[in-house]
């Protein structure tokens, strides 16, 4: 019989919070999810009036895509930051102070024509990218895990819905108004979010310890800088200048320093530790190729579109007609995320992946020989879309069945860094592609079909090294396991639940860890209990809550000792020192409010 080990006072807020995600989330999905939507709308928000920002900014057409490209290198290093920072400092005040950030750059923008200036102010409106990772967190925070797969899917897609629906209507006001209207209806959209932020979102109570890492966050912003602007200007500048080798060669070096600074100090802006996973660090690269493959339809459809018909190839639409040509991507994209869920819980979320890519190779593949009407870019719309929904639903439940419970808030944010990398990478060697193959036409420049074709080879190619990246990951066995704990509610979502007639069963098989049953001191079973595994170092190893029998089961990853704690609504908290011998070993330990028995099956 063992003896009660002391409370563990650092783990009580974790357990507090575990308690209050049973109760629900009220608004708080519908509310994450919108300012998903406005992230996504700063996005797209110039696709309408790509082909003509040379004119109305007064500049070169490769100089022009820095509009573009600045918004999602912004967007990329602020993603780590602003999760780091809302981990320390609270995660709805970080989501915010980027909003308001978004906000101040989107009022900058709506009253200037100065390229530069342009660029600070997209490079602020990109800091709301942030809000994706934000907004995963307080859902990990604030939701019941019966919620928390579909909230953190539609959160993790919002990003292609929000820019499919944005499309249409960024058209109609800049093909109706002053393009700088855009901007302010942007600033608009940021105002409300941060209103309904103000009124749904609680703060989580949940704090990292550390400090923030400064020199990380100019080294990722430094090592982004070199690496895209020779993308951009290496046609102009020679791809064997000094200045675009310089840049690349420093873009190298600094991204290796900036590697190995994060792995040597305590508290780093990025992970990387956790990416020496074979899982986590093929689910990452594939995540950079489905970003690519997803902002290049976004490029090219739109302009392809608005050309004349006198270019020979060009569709002659208005800009609202090909915005309601391109929406179907975002639209399909929402559709698809009840598909996902059948796919995931029946072959694993790698499946659905690798479906989802090999889609999106076929849309593209198809698209290079359907280019010649606007029906023709509708189809290929839905098939991308379709691909890019099930890709993207399918990577936080590959990440999440990659690493311990421990380590999916810094895993989850290193995969949305990849992501936007992805796309700020295909924004810019797409723009220099359209920008280096364009022709004349009258006083202004434009991109050939040579061109829209050779950037659906791009995203093709992507895509297809994404889909053999994806071949290697783990066998459906640990996926599906993972994507099951998405999806299914608390009470049976664990190892341990109970079957038609009420018998306990082994719901997984090959589960391997802490078993048993919280009961009191007559041994009556106490329902709804959360239990909490501590590994040696303080960390969060594993959380649930227990079924209304009381049955409660945590899957262990590695041998070694562990505490059990427990917290029931009128109960002082518990907790028990435990050992885990073996890593196939499935032991029972049935918790009591003044002592703890456990014991290995036979």
């Amino acid at each position: 019989m063992a003896q009660a080990a002391p409370r563990l006072p650092e783990i009580t807020p974790e357990i507090h919070a575990e308690e209050k995600r049973t109760r629900g989330g009220g608004g708080v999905v519908p509310v994450l999810a919108f300012a998903g939507i406005v992230v996504a709308v700063m996005q797209t928000l110039l696709v309408p009036v790509i082909k003509d920002l040379p004119a109305l900014l007064d500049t070169s057409a490769s100089n022009a895509t820095w509009v573009v490209t600045a918004t999602l290198l912004a967007g990329a290093v602020a993603t780590p930051i602003m999760g780091r920072l809302g981990d320390l400092y609270g995660k709805r005040r970080m989501l915010l102070a980027s909003l308001a950030v978004m906000v101040v750059g989107s009022l900058i923008c709506g009253v200037t024509d100065n390229l530069l200036i342009m660029i600070v102010g997209r490079s602020l409106q990109g800091v709301a990218m942030g809000a994706i990772p934000l907004g995963i967190g307080i859902m990990r925070d604030e939701l019941p895990r019966e919620k928390l797969g579909s909230a953190m899917a539609l959160m993790s897609s919002s990003i292609g819905v929000g820019g499919g629906l944005a499309l249409p209507a960024a058209a109609l006001v800049a093909q109706h108004a002053d393009w700088h209207i855009l901007f302010f209806g942007a600033a608009g959209l940021g105002v409300v979010s941060m209103v309904l932020t103000v009124i749904f979102v609680p703060e989580s109570s949940v704090r990292a310890r550390g400090s923030f890492d400064h020199l990380g966050a100019i080294g990722l912003s430094a090592g982004l800088v070199c690496l895209l602007l020779p993308i951009t200007k290496g046609s102009d500048w020679g791809w064997s200048s000094g200045s675009t080798l310089g840049f690349f060669a420093g873009a190298l070096a600094i991204l290796l320093l900036w590697g190995v600074m994060e792995l040597r100090i305590a508290a780093p802006l990025v992970d990387l530790r956790t990416t020496v996973r074979r899982e986590v660090l093929l689910t990452n690269l594939a995540s950079i190729m489905v970003g690519v493959a997803f902002y290049a339809i976004s490029l090219v459809l739109p302009q392809l579109l608005q050309l004349p018909k006198s270019t020979g190839y060009g569709l002659g639409q208005s800009m609202v007609t090909a915005g309601l040509c391109v929406a179907p991507l975002g639209l399909t994209m929402m559709f698809t995320a009840p598909l996902y869920a059948r796919i995931a819980a029946k072959y694993g979320p790698k499946v659905s992946l690798m479906i989802g890519m090999l889609i999106i190779a076929i849309g593209y593949g198809a698209g290079l020989g359907l280019m010649s009407a606007p029906w023709q870019t509708i189809i290929i719309s839905v098939v991308v879309g379709a691909g890019i929904g099930l890709a993207y639903s399918s990577l936080p439940a590959l990440i999440i069945g990659a690493v311990d419970a421990s380590e999916t808030g810094a895993a989850n944010g290193l995969n949305t860094l990849m992501r936007s990398i992805g796309t700020s990478v295909s924004s810019a060697v797409i723009g220099m592609v359209l920008a280096h193959s364009s022709t004349a036409l009258g006083p202004v420049s434009v991109p050939t079909m040579s061109g829209f074709r050779t950037s659906f080879v791009i995203a093709t190619g992507a895509v297809v090294i994404g889909l053999a990246l994806a071949v290697f990951l783990p066998s459906r066995k640990r996926t599906a396991a993972a994507a099951a704990a998405l999806s299914k509610p608390v009470a049976t979502s664990d190892p341990i639940g109970q079957d038609a007639t009420g018998t306990t069963t082994n719901a997984v098989a090959g589960f391997t860890g802490f078993r048993g049953k919280v009961l009191d001191a007559d041994g009556f079973p106490v329902p709804r209990a959360t239990v909490t595994l501590i590994d040696r170092r303080g960390r969060q190893a594993g959380i649930t809550v227990a079924a209304d029998d009381g049955t409660y089961a945590l899957g262990v990853r590695a041998a070694g000792t562990y505490i059990l704690a427990v917290t029931a609504t009128g109960r002082p908290p518990l907790a028990t020192p435990v050992s885990y011998m073996t890593v196939d070993e499935l032991v029972t330990v049935d918790l009591r409010p003044a002592a703890v028995t456990a014991s290995v099956p036979q």
